[in-house]
C-alpha cells in the first residue's frame, strides 16, 4: 500500500494547488471512502480508494505539461467572471485537463506554462524555489544608470521591497528603450510596479523564459508540448524526479479536421538552462 498525504494526491491530480487542496479539507469539502476528512496530513492509497472533492471522484490523471505564447487581450484564467475571454479557448486540440501555472496580465504577452500536476505548479510558483521568470520590456524614455541600479537592488512597493532582480539594457532610446529583467518571485504584475516605481510605466511586456523553459520561435495564440529535454529540466528545476513523459495524441476530430495537431508548431530540440 502506497500511503501519500492528502492534500498532496490531490494536488497531483489537478484539482488544485497544495495550499488550496489544504484549503478544500480543512473546509469539510474532500471525503475518502465516503468519509469527511479535515485533518491534515491524513494519508491515503489513492489506488485503492475513493476520493471525492464536493461529491465527485477525483482523477490522478498521467501529467502533462504545454506552453503557449499568450497574446494580449486574453485572462489568463480557466474562467473569468466578466466574461471576457481566457486563454483556455487557445487551447484548441487538448483533451487534457490543464490549468496555467500563474498569470500573465490582460495586456502581457509571452510565455505561459499549463499543466494538470499540482505538486510541479506549487514548487514552480512558491518563492521558495527562486524559479527565474525572464520578461522583455519596453518603456518610454531612457533610464539613467541611477534608475537601472534600483531595480537591480530592490524597489520598494505597497507589499514590501523587491528582491534583487537582473537588468540588462537591450536598447537605450531617448523615445524608447527596451530592457530585460529576471525576477525570482511572483508577486501580482511585479515588473508593471517596479518600473511605475521608478517612473518608466511599462508600454510592452512580454515573458521569455520560465526556469529553463525558453518560448523561442513560437507564433502568439500558438501552443506546443513540451520536449523530453524540457520537461526533464523543469521538473529537476524545482527538485522534482520527472515522471514517465508523454505527449497525448491529438483528438480525433482535430486529425480528421487538419490532418495535424492544432499547434502545428513540431517540438523541436532546444537548449535548456
Amino acid at each position: 500500500m502506497a500511503l501519500e498525504r492528502l492534500q498532496k494526491v490531490l494536488a497531483r491530480a489537478g484539482v488544485a494547488s497544495r495550499r488550496a487542496c489544504e484549503a478544500l479539507i480543512t473546509a469539510g469539502r474532500v471525503a475518502v471512502d465516503g468519509e469527511i476528512v479535515q485533518t491534515l496530513g491524513t494519508k491515503v492509497d489513492a489506488a485503492t480508494q475513493t476520493i471525492t472533492v464536493d461529491g465527485k471522484p477525483i482523477s490522478l490523471a498521467s501529467p502533462v505539461c504545454l506552453m503557449l505564447h499568450k497574446p494580449t487581450s486574453y485572462i489568463s484564467s480557466v474562467y473569468d467572471p466578466e466574461g471576457r475571454r481566457t486563454v483556455m479557448a487557445l487551447l484548441r486540440g487538448v483533451d487534457e485537463r490543464v490549468y496555467p501555472v500563474g498569470r500573465l496580465d490582460y495586456d502581457s504577452t509571452g510565455l505561459l506554462l499549463f499543466s494538470n500536476d499540482g505538486e510541479l505548479t506549487h514548487r514552480l510558483l512558491h518563492p521558495s524555489w527562486k524559479v527565474e521568470k525572464v520578461y522583455r520590456v519596453t518603456v518610454l524614455g531612457m533610464p539613467e544608470r541611477e534608475v537601472i541600479r534600483k531595480l537591480r537592488e530592490g524597489v520598494p512597493l505597497e507589499d514590501g521591497v523587491t528582491q534583487p532582480a537582473d537588468v540588462r539594457v537591450l536598447r537605450h532610446h531617448p523615445l524608447e528603450s527596451v530592457l530585460e529583467i529576471t525576477i525570482r518571485e511572483g508577486r501580482n504584475r511585479q515588473v508593471r510596479r517596479m518600473f511605475e516605481a521608478v517612473g518608466y510605466p511599462v508600454k510592452r511586456l512580454k515573458r521569455v523564459r520560465f526556469g529553463p523553459l525558453e518560448l523561442g520561435g513560437l507564433p502568439p495564440g500558438r501552443w506546443r508540448w513540451l520536449t523530453r529535454e524540457e520537461w526533464d529540466a523543469l521538473y529537476q528545476s524545482v527538485g522534482l524526479t520527472p515522471p514517465p513523459y508523454r505527449v497525448p495524441a491529438p483528438p480525433e476530430a482535430v486529425r480528421k479536421r487538419s490532418g495535424h495537431p492544432p499547434y502545428a508548431v513540431a517540438a523541436r530540440k532546444r537548449s535548456v538552462r
